[in-house]
């Protein structure tokens, strides 16, 4: 288990190819799901946790791991599932989120896959609000489910998306007159934080629930235009969405003559030097880290200026 992760450089070149790699992992029961291994630190054997008093009911303790200490979230539990023992051979998955560092129990870990963004599928419509799941594939015929895991540890650690006073600035939204920002995101909580972050600007948004939603929506809205920012101002997108990821996504856009003068800010949970090269590579004009509701209000009201500028 301890080599799970060696080759994880050599994952990076999978970024911008429409490919991931999914680490596998059971909780309690047969059920697989899966973790983008980009955003993995280590798998571990579960170390020795230590209960701390008013712990989330999620959290199952705090582990001292490489001189950091690190909340280890019980994931059956936090999906409504039954707890998982940490005695019972568990394993810690830890993770990078958002600039966070969390543990991740489960009962147990299976291996690296490599698959397609558009073999990965939006859960089932009757999922409902409820769900935990962003998306689901099949590997080995049996479906694989992805978490979301910016739902999990919003309802553990809500994320604030109030702006400074200094960022608050209604009359942005009056500047670009009735056109519109879009948000491309598959979590419906990553998708109305950015909403919400915004709202102070006086921005009207519309919404995409992955990379190809938004390209079709934005093909859609370019009928009749000579360029698609005389309706949409701008596009801020997650990269790991399923059937089309995001880099994936600011491509198309950039290849196309109608849709490339709309600045792309690409807004993601990775994070890494490759990723910088990547947003280079594939055009967007900016990369942000999420969530971090100044610095996407100032990094919007910033492209807005330039494209009003330019006009």
């Amino acid at each position: 288990m301890a080599g799970i992760l060696d080759s994880v450089n050599q994952r990076t070149q999978l970024v911008g190819q429409n490919r991931l790699e999914l680490l596998l992992f059971k909780l309690v029961g047969r059920q697989r799901f899966g973790i983008n291994v980009f955003k993995v630190r280590e798998v571990m054997p579960c170390p020795k946790l230590t209960s701390l008093p008013k712990q989330d009911k999620y959290v199952k303790g705090v582990a001292h791991i490489r001189g950091q200490t690190i909340s280890v979230i019980d994931l059956s539990k936090a999906t409504g599932g039954p707890e998982i023992n940490p005695d019972d051979n568990a394993f810690v998955i830890i993770a990078e989120y958002n600039r966070s560092v969390q543990g991740f129990l489960v009962a147990g870990v299976e291996r690296i896959i490599n698959i397609r963004w558009q073999d990965i599928m939006p859960p089932p419509e009757g999922a409902g609000k409820s769900s935990y799941l962003t998306a689901v594939t099949e590997i080995d015929n049996e479906m694989v489910s992805i978490l979301d895991v910016e739902k999990i540890l919003n309802e553990i650690n809500p994320v604030s998306t109030e702006l400074s006073e200094d960022v608050v600035d209604d009359t942005v939204g009056a500047s670009i007159g009735d056109r519109v920002i879009m948000i491309a995101d598959d979590s419906t909580v990553a998708r109305n934080q950015v909403k919400r972050a915004l709202e102070p600007l006086g921005l009207k948004m519309v919404l995409a629930k992955n990379g190809q939603d938004a390209l079709n929506q934005l093909l859609e809205l370019a009928q009749g235009c000579s360029s698609i920012d005389e309706k949409v101002a701008l596009l801020i997108s997650d990269i790991e969405m399923p059937e089309m990821d995001g880099y994936t996504l600011t491509a198309e856009i950039k290849a196309n003559e109608v849709l490339r003068k709309m600045p792309v800010i690409l807004h993601t949970s990775l994070s890494g030097v490759f990723n910088n090269a990547m947003v280079e590579k594939v055009g967007a004009e900016d990369f942000i880290p999420k969530f971090h509701p100044d610095e996407l209000a100032t990094a919007v009201k910033k492209w807005l200026k330039v494209e009003e500028l330019a006009e």
